[in-house]
């Protein structure tokens, strides 16, 4: 499989905001599916759902302990994405606000 077409599977998974929501909550580590449930107030299955999308693409693992599974992010790149990602945007309305005024 050629990069462009992983780096593309990589971006899809993370294109939904509920999965970047995740991804944000566990920049503060490790996190059991029970925290991140009322953290963003949705149904368990949903959050699982979206953290088994996240697992396929190795953005983050999880571990079993009794009943429940906590997650964690595979590698703290991904945080230096999200960040690069959020200063492109604040660029992008500091120019579009140059540009209107």
């Amino acid at each position: 499989m050629k990069n462009s077409s992983l780096q593309a599977e990589i971006f899809k998974v993370l294109a939904h905001s509920t999965r970047l929501q995740i991804v944000e909550l566990l920049r503060e580590g490790e996190k059991c599916v029970c925290d991140i449930v009322p953290e963003l107030g949705m149904e368990q299955s949903n959050i699982s759902r979206h953290l088994n999308s996240l697992r396929k693409e190795g953005i983050v693992q999880c571990r079993k302990e009794g009943l429940k599974v906590f997650y964690w992010v595979s590698d703290p790149m991904v945080f230096e994405m999200m960040d690069l990602c959020t200063e492109m945007l604040k660029k992008q309305w500091a120019t579009k606000q140059d540009a209107t005024t």
